[in-house]
């Protein structure tokens, strides 16, 4: 997992900024609604993670040692184009930086995004998702969200 060196990741000239998504943000999972008719640029994959499912949600932290190390699979996700308000209601959404942390971070193929990463205290009792690919919530009563909004 690499940090990325752009100087200004927040908001690009047109207003708009990259994110990076791996779960209930996907298309066809319960919260992909929140980004608010984003411009889809294709899936992404993030090294040097572990994704752990918390139930209704994944988490993905940094993998121990930074790197692609046993239970650090690749991060498979989608990116995405959005509007500096959307990231404001994403960071709602995933209570950041309380929660989960937004990070400006480099993916495997050079392109950089916003990711939201937890922290490993967080998901210490929670389940590796070895593959590093969310498919969707266990428990039906996990499919809908409300909106914060």
């Amino acid at each position: 997992m690499a940090e990325s060196e752009a100087s200004s990741p927040i908001i690009t000239g047109q207003g708009t900024t990259t994110v990076f998504v791996y779960g209930s943000l996907k298309r066809h999972q319960p919260n992909h609604h929140w980004l608010a008719g984003p411009t889809g640029l294709g899936e992404g994959q993030l090294e040097g993670v572990q994704l752990f499912d918390l139930g209704p949600f994944p988490m993905a932290v940094p993998a121990p040692d930074g790197s692609s190390s046993p239970g650090s699979e690749v991060l498979q996700g989608e990116l995405y184009q959005v509007e500096a308000p959307t990231l404001e209601r994403l960071d709602r959404l995933e209570g950041s930086p309380r929660l989960f942390a937004r990070h400006w971070l480099r993916l495997r193929d050079g392109r950089c995004a916003w990711v939201y990463l937890g922290r490993p205290a967080q998901v210490r009792h929670a389940p590796l998702i070895a593959p590093g690919h969310w498919s969707g919530p266990r428990h039906p009563r996990w499919l809908r969200s409300e909106s914060l909004r």
